[in-house]
Order: structure tokens, then sequence, then C-alpha cells
């Protein structure tokens, strides 16, 4: 082949990648601003449904959280090995059709019963990011991946830009109004993913069978110790996965309680920190891991993220809160550099089964996370006239995302096959 023929293919490889790339990105918006648009407002339903007993509603998210981390536990490896059997598209739709369900039984919620059955439902189907990062590694060359995630993530921050100063002001109209709202969105982006989102896992790269023994917590986490360093790579995801619920969990009635924010002031507030998040992602993590490589993107997310924790936690006010987020936007190269770390480690036929296993240990902490933040904050509330630390939760994130790093020293080195990728050396097949 001439190097002029050589270089026709590369541009074609590259359009094919970025177009089916740009389907999937779309779709992860829009996910993402429904998602957002209910994050300002359900908390103080939950506060409605309990008399306005701002201790009880942290509590009651507590339970809430646990509830729907643990379906996420035992649901997503099955979702991700089931996406590696038959594909990324079907297991899209049916997450983005539980998704629609969820909201419209908050919406239509006349007791907190019946917002407990919506977020179990969701947890049974919630598959659809963990789905789409599988189905980046489908269409993005290794090389790419990092930048790719990064641009994944900023679809989650853009869902925080839009969604929560979308649900704030809804919210500020009727609390049960951005529900709807989002419920349409989804419904939308179901329609789009059944019509035009294309499959990315051809019939031959998927694995000939379902397997019961992998799809479950103890298969994945069998699966992560199968391969080469992949276990403290999850490790390092499972404590940032930890210490992010700290935010969902408590944010909404910690700034309430500590600042007086209304909801409005919080959707706007979400909004900006969304704004930072996506400057990082979609300007700064492509030249940044293409020149600190994804380790250093890994190293430089885990300590922005501890230094943003502290600074939430240390603000007595809300514009000194405020002054965290620059520095908390940093940790968003985290998640790129160990997509891009833990994608390079398997084949293409188990990208689903990676993902499903990190959804469990996502799920885990989302068991573990609204307990322990939840259940902290409340106790540092009752305790404030003597303790006088509300920010007590977000230290215990800070100190998680400092374990993330110092692990991220030990495991997060290139592999030798990364570096063979990097130069173009043709790599075989892994075993599983």
């Amino acid at each position: 082949m001439t190097d002029r023929a050589e270089s026709a293919g590369g541009v074609a490889d590259d359009r094919r990648w970025a177009g089916a790339f740009r389907f999937i990105f779309a779709a992860a918006v829009i996910n993402a601003v429904s998602f957002g648009i209910m994050i300002p407002v359900l908390p103080n339903l939950i506060k409605e449904f309990t008399g306005g007993d701002t201790a009880a509603a942290s509590e009651w998210n507590v339970v809430f959280g646990a509830v729907w981390g643990v379906m996420q536990l035992f649901c997503g490896p099955i979702l991700g090995m089931l996406s590696d059997r038959y594909g990324r598209r079907p297991i899209l739709l049916v997450s983005l059709g539980g998704l629609a369900i969820d909201f419209l039984f908050m919406a239509l919620a006349p007791s907190l019963m019946w917002l407990f059955v919506g977020r179990i439902i969701n947890g049974l189907t919630a598959a659809s990011f963990s789905t789409a990062n599988a189905y980046v590694a489908d269409v993005t060359p290794p090389g790419k991946r990092a930048k790719a995630y990064g641009w994944m993530g900023s679809a989650f921050s853009f869902g925080f830009l839009v969604g929560p100063a979308l649900g704030g002001f809804l919210g500020d109209i009727d609390l049960r109004l951005p529900f709807f709202v989002a419920a349409g969105l989804t419904t939308i982006n179901w329609l789009y993913g059944f019509f035009i989102l294309p499959e990315s896992l051809p019939p031959e790269k998927r694995v000939a069978k379902f397997d019961w023994k992998r799809a479950n917590p103890v298969g994945s986490l069998s699966f992560l110790r199968s391969h080469n360093e992949l276990l403290g790579l999850a490790s390092i995801g499972f404590l940032f996965q930890l210490a992010h619920t700290v935010l969902p969990a408590i944010f909404v009635l910690y700034t309430g309680y500590r600042y007086g924010w209304t909801p409005g002031f919080m959707g706007l507030t979400m909004m900006a920190t969304g704004l930072a998040g996506v400057l990082v992602q979609t300007l700064l993590v492509g030249p940044v891991v293409a020149r600190i490589g994804e380790r250093g993107a890994l190293l430089l997310g885990a300590a922005a993220g501890a230094a943003g924790f502290t600074i939430y936690g240390l603000a007595n006010t809300g514009w000194s809160y405020m002054i965290g987020v620059p520095v908390f936007a940093l940790m968003n190269f985290l998640m790129p550099g160990l997509q891009g770390l833990m994608t390079r480690r398997v084949e293409p036929s188990a990208q689903g089964q990676l993902q499903g296993a990190n959804q469990a240990l996502q799920g885990i902490a989302s068991v573990i996370g609204p307990i322990v933040f939840g259940m902290t904050f409340a106790w540092s509330i009752r305790h404030d006239g003597v303790m006088h630390q509300p920010g007590l939760a977000i230290y215990l994130a800070a100190g998680l995302l400092v374990c993330a790093f110092l692990l991220s020293l030990r495991v997060g080195r290139p592999t030798k096959r990364q570096g063979e990728e990097e130069r173009g050396v043709p790599q075989p097949r892994d075993e599983d």
C-alpha cells in the first residue's frame, strides 16, 4: 500500500469513528440533561413528604440512594454482559425506557413509597452511561480514548450545566414539573436511539454466549482480578465513585442549611460547576493527556478533587464555596485517564463486561456513599451547636481522593502493550 493510500485509509478511519462517536455523544447529552433537571428538586420533594424536616429528608435520601445502588450492584454486570452478547443499542434502549418510567413515577408520586418504587425501576435498568462507555471503546482507537472519554464526561457535565438550572427554575414553579420535563426528554432520547443510533459492536466481535457465572457481582470482581493491574485501577475508580456520591447525597440539603440557598440558586451553582467541567473536558483533556499521559491525568484529577472537596467543606459562606469550583473542575481529568488505561487492558468483546464490573462497583459506592455521607451530615447538623462542622461529610470525600491519589502512584503506570499500541505495533487478542 502506498503512503497516499495509507493516509487516505487513516482519514477514512478517523471519519468513521468520529461519526459513530457523535451519535453516542448526542444520546449522552440528552440523557444527562434529563437527569440533571431533577437534582435540585428531588431532595426538596422528599423534604415535603417528611413535613419539612431536613435531617429526616437526609436520612430518606440515604434509603433512596442505597436501594438504587443495590439494584446497580446486581443488575449492572448482567446488563454489561448482555451488551457484549447482543450489542450496545438494545441495552441503551432498555435503560432509557426505565429512566423515563422512573421520572413519571416521581412526577405523579402521592407518597414516598411511589418515589421509592420509581428508584427501584431505574436501578434495575440503569446502564446508559456504562453502556455508552463500552460503545466509545468499540468505535474509538485506543490512543484517542482518553480524549473521547473526556468528551463523554462533558456530556454529563453539560447535564449539570443545563439540567439543574432548568430544574431549579421549573421547581420554583412546581416541584413536580421538572420530572414531567425530564420524562419527556428521556422519551425523546429513547426515540433517537430506536430510529437513529447505530449498533457499535458487530456480531463477529460479540461473546458467543451469555455466562451467568460472570454476570454477577462476584463474577465481575473475578473478571477484574483476571487482568493485570485492572483490579488496582478499578479500586481507584471505586474510591472516586464513592467520594463523588457526597454531593448527590447532601448538596441540596447542605447548601440550603449552611448558606440558605433556594432551589433556583442551587441550580445556578450547579450550572457554574457544570460549565467549569465542560471547559476542562472539552478543551483541556485532549491536549493535557497528550502531554502528561493518562497516568498524569489520573494523578492530577485525584489531587484536584481532594483539594476542591476540602475547600467546599471549609467554606463558611456561599461565595467562599464558589472559590472551590474551578479547583474541583480539574477532577474531571481523573475518569478519562482511568478509562483510557482500563479499556486498553481488555478485548472488544469484553468491553461491556468491563463497564458492567465498573457499574457494579459504582453500585456498591451508591449503597455505601449515601449511608456514610448522609448519616454523617445528619449527625453533624444535629450536633452543630457543639461540633460546628457541617462540612464533615465533605472532608471524608476529600480523604477518599487522597487515597485514590496514593494508589494511582503505584498502579497507574502504562503497560508494555500500551506503549506498543501508541507506536502502532499490532496486538494479539487477549485471552479471557
